[in-house]
C-alpha cells in the first residue's frame, strides 16, 4: 500500500517537471501583439513661468511657477511605430508674481489695472488653474523591448482657465479679484519637449493673451503671453 502510494507521487510529481519544461512557445499572433505597443503616458511637469509682451511698467517679481498632471493616449501612424499623434488631457496650475495691480471701480464694477512701480506692499500675484488637452506630433526611437529612449513632441496645448485669483497684499490692505470679464479664459499655446527616457526639456509659449483690448493700463493694452520652460517627466 505504501509502495502504491509512493510510486503514483513520483509520477505525479515528474509529470509536474515534465509539464514545467515544456511551457509553449508564444504563437505567431501573440508576438505580433507585443510588437503593436503605444507609449500612452502620465505626465507630470514643473515649469517656470514667464510673463512677455508686458506693458512697459509692468515688471516680474518673485518667484512664477508651475505644475502640470495628465495623461496622453498614444496613435502611432506609421510601421515603425515610431510617429505618432498624442491626445491627452490634463491639470496645470500657475503663479504668476509681478506688479501689475487688478481692482474693480465701485461705481462701475469694471475691472482696473494699474502698475505698482511706486507703491509699498507685500505680495501681488496671480493664480491659475485649467484643464488642458496636449495635442502632440511624436518622434521617438523607441522599441517593443525597452522604455528608454529619445524623444521629441511638439503640437499644440489648449486650455481652459477655469479659476483665476488676484491677490494684493498690504499691511493695512487685502484685495482680491476673481471675476474678470476682460480675461481670456480659453488659453491656447504651442508646446516642444525633448529629452530621453523619464527626462525632458519642455517649453510652451501662449498663442493669446492673458487679457482682451479691452484691459488697458491709461491707453496700453495689458495683454501678457506666457512663456514656461521647465521638465517635463513621463511614466509609462
Amino acid at each position: 500500500m505504501i509502495r502504491s502510494f509512493l510510486i503514483l507521487n513520483i509520477f505525479f510529481f515528474a509529470g509536474i517537471i515534465l509539464a514545467q519544461d515544456t511551457i509553449p512557445a508564444p504563437s505567431q499572433e501573440e508576438k505580433i501583439l507585443d510588437s503593436l505597443y503605444r507609449e500612452d503616458q502620465f505626465y507630470v511637469g514643473i515649469t517656470f513661468n514667464l510673463l512677455w509682451n508686458r506693458p512697459a511698467e509692468i515688471s516680474q517679481s518673485g518667484f512664477s511657477g508651475g505644475l502640470h498632471i495628465g495623461y496622453t493616449r498614444d496613435m502611432p501612424i506609421n510601421k515603425r511605430r515610431n510617429l505618432a499623434i498624442g491626445l491627452g488631457l490634463g491639470y496645470s496650475v500657475n503663479t504668476y508674481g509681478q506688479n501689475l495691480f487688478i481692482g474693480e471701480d465701485e461705481n462701475t464694477g469694471q475691472s482696473l489695472f494699474t502698475n505698482l512701480e511706486d507703491a509699498d506692499y507685500d505680495r501681488n500675484r496671480f493664480t491659475t488653474q485649467l484643464l488642458e488637452s496636449p495635442l502632440e506630433f511624436r518622434w521617438r526611437t523607441s522599441i517593443p523591448e525597452t522604455h528608454k529612449f529619445w524623444r521629441i513632441y511638439t503640437g499644440l496645448r489648449v486650455g481652459y482657465l477655469y479659476s483665476f485669483n488676484s491677490n494684493f497684499e498690504q499691511s493695512d490692505n487685502d484685495v482680491q479679484q476673481s471675476k474678470i470679464d476682460e480675461l481670456n479664459r480659453w488659453r491656447i499655446g504651442t508646446t516642444f519637449t525633448f529629452g530621453w527616457n523619464t527626462f525632458n526639456f519642455h517649453f510652451y509659449y501662449s498663442l493669446n493673451p492673458f487679457f482682451n483690448s479691452d484691459a488697458l493700463i491709461e491707453e496700453e493694452k495689458v495683454g501678457l503671453n506666457v512663456v514656461k520652460i521647465g521638465l517635463m517627466f513621463y511614466i509609462l
